[in-house]
């Protein structure tokens, strides 16, 4: 029997993923723990590893295939002293999607934009008068098919005519009050064929979403319908952070390679002051959830990462317990593996909070969303020089503004500002963190 090799769960809630290429090609010789494949997540690309040892005789799913289904296999191993040419020469047994099961006519009303394509392609019988594209089209435009004359065999609406109704002005029949539902196109903004209208032909490219950027509409789209934000915004002056980053990265002890073992950022410092922050309002480091409160013993604190296409949060764990050079050192190496798509999933999954700083890009003030499970996030600002006012002199500081969003469920604003004002203290004397 030949050794079969699926499509890997590199998440629990992975349910498909992108196979990105193969790294051994068929007649190649398989020993346990070669990489057979990379694949694609919505977040990271991990390696597939062989565990058993024999010849791999058929790749069953192509290097650049979508979406293939967890436990699909993607190809077969043969095991010492079995046919390669057999198992070669076999019909592909990879596993496809079950088909969908034949279902009895609806009764139940449905609403009109549906019911008048559908009642159109079901007119005389089981002819169908128009194509599936035509009819996707027509759907997401809402589209009347009984004003759209059809130009395929046999009178069939195609594709061009029912983009020949939209450029020529058909109107989209009215999604009445009564109707049950809209189409799910439309439940979350204007369908797909109703925007491209807006433009000019050829005025512009169109580049299909990737797994990541629909995995992060998803989940903020979620979070912002799902969880009430409230946000608590503050001043904070950096001159003595800044001033102890300076003194500590001066005195950080040599490698051999020479350099410096570590060089804290200001950054570093937030995460720092975020994580013990936590654990001096420890009612601030919870989850929500249904039936109960998560309250955490540690803060595992997350960290926006920009990469190519997208964003990815790889978690410092119990933040509260490193000190800042291994805070330090660990999130450089997450972050270089992050934009290099290599991290594993328990490496950026979970979390109690999370850190989004854009004052590198000069950003003043901002509010970022919630993911959960998370029950806040911290947007950091800029630090500039600023005209305060200290025991009744005006004088000049250097400050940043962060924004607490938070989860109301969880953390309310009252304990959000409590939040806020023990990492204010922590950041303005720096070295209060450190005991």
């Amino acid at each position: 029997m030949p050794i079969k090799v699926l499509m890997p769960a590199l998440s629990p809630t992975m349910e498909k993923g992108n196979l990105a290429k193969w790294l051994k090609k068929e007649g190649d010789k398989i020993k346990s723990g070669d990489i057979l494949a990379e694949i694609e997540t919505d977040k990271a690309t991990m390696e597939v590893e062989a565990v058993d040892e024999g010849v791999l005789a058929k790749i069953l799913v192509a290097a650049g295939s979508q979406d293939v289904p967890v436990n699909t296999e993607i190809a077969l191993i043969a095991a010492e002293g079995e046919s390669v040419s057999n198992i070669s020469s076999a019909p592909s047994s990879a596993t496809s999607a079950p088909a969908p099961k034949a279902t009895a006519p609806q009764t139940t009303p449905a609403s009109p934009l549906v019911t008048t394509a559908t009642a159109q392609s079901q007119t005389h019988g089981a002819k169908t008068f128009a194509s599936p594209l035509a009819k996707r089209i027509a759907k997401e435009a809402g589209i009347d098919f009984s004003k759209i004359a059809g130009s395929g065999p046999h009178g069939r609406i195609i594709e061009r005519d029912v983009k020949a109704a939209l450029a020529g002005g058909t109107a989209p029949r009215a999604i009445t009050a009564s109707a049950p539902s809209a189409a799910p196109q439309l439940a979350t903004g204007m369908a797909d064929a109703v925007v491209k209208q807006l433009f000019e032909a050829g005025s512009y490219e169109e580049v299909p979403h990737d797994s990541m950027r629909k995995t992060i509409a998803r989940r903020l789209l979620e979070s912002k319908q799902t969880v009430p934000h409230f946000y608590v915004t503050a001043d904070i002056e950096l001159d003595a952070l800044l001033k102890a980053r300076e003194e500590i990265n001066a005195n950080a002890p040599k490698g051999a390679d020479g350099k410096p073992v570590y060089k804290l950022s200001v950054n570093d410092f937030v995460i720092k002051a975020l994580a013990v922050a936590l654990m001096r309002v420890p009612e601030a480091n919870v989850t929500w959830t249904e039936h109960a409160m998560l309250k955490h013993k540690h803060a595992d604190v997350g960290v926006a990462v920009s990469i190519p296409g997208g964003l990815i949060t790889p978690v410092i764990r119990k933040a509260d317990l490193k000190s800042l050079s291994a805070i330090s050192n660990e999130m450089k190496d997450l972050a270089v593996r992050a934009r290099a798509r290599k991290l594993k999933p328990e490496e950026y999954q979970g979390g109690t909070t999370a850190v989004s700083n854009l004052g590198m890009f000069g950003v003043k003030q901002f509010a970022a969303i919630v993911n959960p499970p998370h029950a806040t996030i911290l947007a950091v600002g800029a630090g500039e020089q600023r005209p305060v006012v200290k025991n009744g002199q005006l004088t000049v500081a250097t400050v940043m503004t962060v924004t607490f969003s938070t989860d109301h469920r969880a953390v309310d604003g009252a304990l959000g500002a409590e939040l806020l004002a023990a990492l204010k203290g922590l950041i303005e004397n720096p070295v209060s963190m450190l005991v």
